[in-house]
């Protein structure tokens, strides 16, 4: 539930004008920016300004925050919430950047993106931007690690986001089920859709499936309908009917990637 003091500071902040200084930075590191139609628009730049401007962006690894990686980052978590609700990423307070890949403290595993537990995401930049700039490749990291913080926003990492109503969770459950070990058993139309990647859990499986669903929506529609049906209802719209897709065919205590 939101509360009074916060509904009148995002009342506040939505009454700011737009910067017009972001708007380069939407065009030139947004592709999926240009498909948005003006009302699109006017709500994506709304729930922009309050993500850019309730978030802490850190750097790390040398790093320097820039309006660029603010806006660039900012958009694309805005994209998975556009006909959903700010109020999502409630529970998400910090974003850390890294200007590339990253280690685990403890072992020398190679990371792109981490969800924390406790309201926390890292990224590798070069990630995000190579993330966005290959729409159509299924892969994209600012996507995967914003789609566990939705995941997170009813309480914990289990492939099921807090959906729209009640009665959606029993199609959910069965839908989801099937398809995540269709995907473990290498099933072709699974595969023909999502990464390998997806198969380490549930929580991977939604991430993996959103990634998907927002860049290759078509072969998702047609390969597993089932699956694109659940997403479409959850996330609000229809990205294969709206011509968003492009050619081809084709832990405890976080979660990574």
């Amino acid at each position: 539930m939101l509360g009074p003091f916060r509904a009148i500071r995002r009342y506040r902040l939505r009454r700011r004008p737009f910067p017009e200084a972001w708007i380069p930075h939407l065009d030139h590191g947004v592709p999926f920016y240009a498909d948005l139609s003006s009302t699109q628009k006017r709500r994506f730049h709304g729930d922009l300004k309050l993500f850019v401007w309730e978030k802490h962006f850190i750097a790390a690894g040398g790093l320097e925050i820039t309006d660029e990686i603010r806006v660039v980052i900012a958009a694309a978590a805005v994209r998975l919430i556009l006909h959903l609700d700010i109020s999502y990423y409630d529970r998400l307070t910090e974003i850390v950047v890294y200007p590339s890949h990253f280690h685990e403290a403890d072992n020398d595993q190679v990371v792109f993106g981490q969800a924390w537990d406790w309201g926390i995401v890292v990224l590798s930049w070069d990630a995000v931007v190579q993330g966005l700039q290959n729409p159509d490749d299924g892969h994209d990291t600012a996507t995967h690690e914003f789609a566990h913080v939705l995941d997170r926003a009813d309480g914990e990492f289990d492939g099921t986001p807090k959906l729209r109503a009640y009665k959606d969770f029993g199609r959910w459950a069965q839908v989801m089920s099937t398809q995540y070990l269709a995907l473990r058993k290498k099933r072709r139309a699974q595969r023909r859709v999502m990464r390998r990647y997806g198969a380490t859990n549930e929580a991977e499986f939604f991430a993996v499936a959103t990634e998907s669903f927002f860049e290759k929506p078509r072969q998702m529609r047609q390969h597993t309908p089932d699956l694109y049906d659940e997403l479409q209802r959850f996330y609000g719209f229809d990205p294969a009917a709206e011509g968003a897709d492009k050619t081809g065919d084709d832990k405890t205590a976080h979660l990574e990637e």
